[in-house]
């Protein structure tokens, strides 16, 4: 027995020995300075050759990565931004059944012929397009491209099937009114855009389940053709090959509906939305206002300014009310920018009975901002962070994609990319605060809540004096 203990005391003395180097290691690094950031490496836009057709569909390819794969992109101009309030997700029911089949080729034909080529096939609505991808094998990129504008061309929408997407469609909504981030999300939109399409998030299931083919082909019609498709090509594979093929799969293409900007939404006023969740644990809450677009000089300078107040893990507000205060786990700030566009919003899920203690922080960091600069060093661990994030998202071929078409929805030139890094380090201390207090007016933000009203009324009346207000029914 003495020499079992004695064998188990060895590993033992051990990990206390390397438990107390660890310390006395950290200790020692913790007394040294930080090393300072790197300068900004000039980001290399890859090279990309752009045409235009006859019928008004326009091709991008560039050359991009080492692996031979091409990722086949098109992107059509219009999705949720021109519903009306009647046609609510119609949009994403002509866009998900675009993949049911064309008149050449049934579901089932599409998908073998997508897995033949080594890729999957995706079909996405987003609010202002649709789109329609395939990352394949670079020997395959042109039947990729053809294949990717059968679908766009010539769908089907096969009764039966178009039924079926419908009832899936149902059954995403049904759950998503189960889930207090969409009806937190739902609220926030419709107040930030009222009277808008970025506004209508979810429909009714009436309105869902009343839409027949018919509608769904006009919707097709009205909204679909040459002159609102952008295909990009992105990978390794011969330019002129690509450029050829496109035109081959889109060049007779009939123009279709010209595309239809959308339009800027008025300034919404401030105000509190809930939505009444008998019961609830937790508070879902969106502190939000629209802001100024990517064609603005202070765009830029915004991003810096969110990922420092709340957009990245080491953000004064992830600070504050989830290493500090505990109130909750993984909040988190974001600047999205639908076209034409642009809105700011921090969202968090809090315990209930710290609902109004979870706003009172959030508007105290925001007040913090509009107070007083930044340090230069808390600055410059924010802007290598955000410099980083921008390298990643250029990291693939279809990280590249949509970055290019990112420029092309908001009208900007190569230069955008180019010197986005330069741009960021540019920020200064002051000039985070003046953004934020240009922008981040909590006097004009909106708040949504998803909790029980019960508990959480009572919790916000510091900003609404009284009781707040219920979103209007849906229709």
């Amino acid at each position: 027995m003495a020499s079992l203990a004695l064998r188990r005391s060895r590993p033992a003395q051990l990990a206390l020995s390397l438990a107390w180097l660890f310390a006395a290691h950290t200790a020692l690094a913790d007394k040294q300075a930080a090393p300072a950031a790197a300068p900004p490496r000039p980001f290399t836009l890859p090279v990309h050759q752009d045409a235009a057709l006859d019928n008004g569909a326009r091709v991008t390819t560039t050359a991009y990565g080492s692996v031979a794969k091409a990722a086949v992109v098109l992107f059509i101009r219009g999705g949720n931004a021109e519903e009306t309030a009647q046609q609510t997700w119609l949009a994403d029911l002509m866009g998900s059944s675009l993949g049911e089949g064309t008149r050449s080729r049934p579901a089932a034909q599409l998908a073998e012929d997508a897995a033949a080529m080594g890729g999957n096939l995706e079909v996405s609505v987003e609010p202002d397009q649709t789109t329609i991808t395939l990352e394949v094998l670079s020997e395959f990129a042109p039947r990729a491209i053809a294949l990717v504008a059968d679908i766009a061309r010539n769908p089907a929408f096969p009764p039966a099937d178009v039924a079926r997407v419908k009832a899936d469609l149902v059954r995403k909504l049904a759950i998503a009114r189960t889930q207090s981030q969409q009806l937190a999300q739902e609220a926030f939109s419709g107040a930030l855009y009222p009277d808008h399409a970025y506004g209508r998030t979810l429909p009714s299931e009436a309105l869902l389940g009343g839409y027949t083919v018919d509608q769904v082909r006009a919707y097709y019609t009205e909204h679909v053709g040459a002159a609102r498709s952008h295909l990009y090509v992105a990978g390794r594979f011969d330019a002129a090959a690509m450029q050829k093929a496109a035109r081959d799969a889109l060049g007779d293409w009939p123009r279709g509906p010209e595309p239809q900007p959308v339009k800027a939404a008025p300034p919404a006023a401030s105000s509190v939305r809930v939505v009444d969740r008998p019961g609830a644990v937790q508070s879902t809450l969106i502190v939000g206002l629209q802001v100024t677009t990517p064609r603005s000089d202070d765009y830029v300078p915004l991003l810096v300014t969110d990922s420092l107040l709340g957009g990245s893990f080491g953000s004064r507000i992830t600070s504050n009310i989830r290493e500090q205060k505990g109130y909750t786990y993984s909040p988190f700030s974001a600047v999205r920018t639908p076209e034409a566009n642009a809105s700011w919003s921090e969202q968090a899920d809090v315990t209930t009975n710290v609902t109004g203690a979870s706003l009172t922080e959030i508007f105290k960091e925001i007040d913090r901002l509009r107070g007083e600069p930044p340090s230069a060093d808390e600055l410059r661990r924010i802007q290598a962070y955000l410099a980083g994030v921008f390298v990643l998202r250029n990291s693939t071929r279809q990280g590249i994609v949509r970055q290019l078409n990112f420029l092309e929805r908001h009208q900007l030139t190569d230069d955008y990319l180019r010197n986005f890094a330069q741009r960021v380090w540019a920020v200064t201390p002051a000039d985070v605060q003046r953004i934020a207090v240009t922008y981040l007016d909590p006097k004009r933000m909106t708040i949504a809540v998803v909790g029980d009203r019960k508990q959480i009324d009572s919790q916000l009346v510091p900003w609404t004096g009284k009781p707040a207000a219920t979103p209007p029914p849906r229709k």
